[in-house]
């Protein structure tokens, strides 16, 4: 397979990394004793956790489908980054909200929070992916006609 039809390129292959780490990473982040088995969260906030950590993995699979379907084009691109992105931006967005906190005092300080660093290199990578992605369809393109 050439290199100019190769599924495995450089953009897919940074938008595939984010997918996979969306799919998974809040089951890693939050199977324990710090959220699902916190004995002080009430069985509501354990719903919401239980939502979050769905929701990541039903995003990080759709991302997926989008990437690698039969159909792919730029908008398959685009669909797949966005896909990606919403859970990191809201995860970005929930500190908004009154008395939230990046982590419980119990486990740690705010600067032992992961997120407001981790975030932005997510979402770096994910749209760099696009950006790759879609330059390389555009120069596919150029080269057909």
């Amino acid at each position: 397979m050439s290199q100019s039809t190769s599924i495995f390129t450089p953009g897919r292959l940074c938008i595939s990394l984010v997918a996979c780490f969306t799919t998974f990473a809040a089951y890693g982040a939050d199977w324990n004793d710090t959220h699902i088995y916190n004995p002080r969260w009430p069985a509501h906030a354990k719903f919401h956790n239980g939502h979050t950590m769905s929701m990541g993995l039903a995003l990080g699979l759709s991302s997926l489908y989008y990437l690698y379907r039969p159909q792919y084009n730029k908008d398959s691109v685009f669909t797949a980054a966005l896909l990606c992105s919403i859970y990191f931006v809201t995860q970005a967005s929930a500190i908004l909200y009154p008395g939230s906190a990046w982590i419980d005092p119990e486990f740690g300080t705010e600067a032992d929070a992961p997120q407001p660093k981790g975030i932005p290199v997510i979402l770096g990578v994910t749209w760099l992916g696009y950006w790759l992605e879609t330059r390389r369809l555009a120069r596919l393109k150029l080269s057909t006609n």
